[in-house]
């Protein structure tokens, strides 16, 4: 049974960080216990040695998840998620997508095919996520 999610999500703005912690907030309401780097307090003054440790965490969390759910939005993906996406599938999670956002990568293709092709299914809602958890 699907436990730990790990939420690769951009954080880079406040806008952000509000969807992420909602999203979250509602997975943990369903029942999963998550892990989202935000919540973390990893990075404090992005020294050389603090950079590597926030690394060495982040993939420390991937290793440890049952699931990945991976944040779509956006025309491209951000860069750290679809690093986080490609490790989770060589260490062979299962990723399920939620893409919010209308907006597509190209006229066939709803986010890059190399990030799109491992993923379990790509979600329109967090509703539709937390159904998708609950089936793997």
């Amino acid at each position: 049974m699907v436990r730990r999610v790990f939420l690769a999500a951009p954080l880079f703005c406040e806008s952000e960080r509000q969807f992420n912690s909602m999203v979250a907030g509602r997975l943990r309401q369903s029942g999963f216990e998550v892990w989202l780097a935000q919540e973390a307090g990893l990075f404090k003054h992005g020294s050389p040695d603090e950079r590597r440790k926030v690394f060495r965490g982040d993939l420390s969390a991937l290793e440890g998840c049952d699931v990945v759910v991976a944040l779509l939005d956006g025309v491209d993906v951000d860069t750290g998620v679809a690093f986080e996406l490609g490790y989770a599938h060589a260490v062979k999670k299962p990723i399920v997508g939620l893409k919010t956002d209308y907006r597509t990568f190209s006229k066939t293709e709803e986010v890059n095919l190399m990030l799109e092709a491992p993923l379990v299914r790509i979600c329109r809602s967090v509703d539709e996520a937390v159904t998708a958890l609950k089936k793997l």
